[in-house]
């Protein structure tokens, strides 16, 4: 059961990623095409993640570079990170930190198995707070194959123009493995 849960919760958690681009209502068009800011931070988000009768919250930190590299940490209990997602406009790495694994995959391959497609700037869209809705919540939904998935995010205020520490998680520590074992 323990093994079951953990495989949710980052397969869960890499949905937040990834269902950045399922807007429940849809993403309007942003009323300034480029942002402002070169940095934003945002604290303190709870992200809560349902599939089914399944929910799983988490408290979540995510770091934007504008047009560069975006970091999510996930802290499901006491701030320590038991996931992080690192994304680029290219790819995203998924780190496991309990079980010692990560996984690196690119939008194209990701999107084989997403509805609807992921963006990089949508995604960059949500983690920077800036969904056109302009609430401090966002109601996305996915479908992963044949499962629907519902996420909430609960924005704390974003920090613009702050300095983030960016650095990539170095992975020489862990066991690459195929993002297929946890799609």
């Amino acid at each position: 059961m323990k093994g079951y849960r953990l495989k949710v919760i980052v397969v869960a958690m890499a949905a937040l990623v990834l269902a950045s681009c399922g807007a429940k209502k849809g993403l309007v068009k942003p009323t300034q095409d480029t942002p402002t800011w070169h940095t934003c931070m945002i604290q303190g988000a709870r992200a809560t993640v349902s599939k089914g009768d399944d929910k799983l919250s988490a408290n979540v930190t995510m770091q934007t570079v504008r047009d560069s590299m975006i970091v999510i940490s996930v802290m499901p209990m006491l701030g320590i990170e038991m996931l992080r997602l690192e994304a680029t406009p290219e790819q995203l790495t998924a780190i496991d930190k309990i079980h010692g694994q990560y996984a690196v995959t690119t939008f194209e391959q990701l999107n084989n198995k997403l509805t609807p497609k992921l963006t990089w700037k949508v995604l960059q869209q949500m983690c920077s707070a800036e969904l056109p809705t302009g609430s401090q919540q966002a109601h996305l939904q996915y479908m992963f194959g044949k499962e629907m998935i519902d996420i909430v995010i609960d924005y704390s205020t974003p920090i613009k123009d702050v300095p983030v520490r960016m650095t990539n998680q170095r992975t020489d520590r862990y066991t690459k493995i195929d993002i297929s074992r946890w799609l």
